[in-house]
């Protein structure tokens, strides 16, 4: 399975575990929030149908730093080298090297 459809089907797995309903959403706000926290997002329901999601603040940077990779053709160059056998991993403290 490519990277692409093994994070669709995380995120669809993750959502038949992490649903509310809009009414529940509105009666218990804190505490939903904060479980969206815990598991990085709720899905909110309206007649049994996702509405919105709920993501917390670490998913969102996750996504965002994910997205940054996937843009990045030099990275995504090494992460295939990498991936083929042609690289082999260097240390973090090499990132730090100008």
């Amino acid at each position: 399975m490519d990277p692409c459809h093994a994070a669709i089907d995380a995120i669809c797995k993750s959502i038949m575990n992490s649903t509310v309903t809009v009414s529940e959403l509105q009666a218990q706000t804190p505490k939903i929030v904060r479980e969206a926290e815990r598991r990085g997002m709720m899905a909110v329901t309206r007649h049994g149908r996702v509405a919105a999601f709920l993501i917390s603040k670490d998913r969102v940077e996750t996504m965002i730093e994910t997205m940054e990779i996937l843009s990045d053709p030099e990275a995504m160059r090494a992460i295939r080298e990498f991936e083929a056998g042609k690289t082999k991993m260097k240390p973090v403290e090499c990132l730090d090297e100008d």
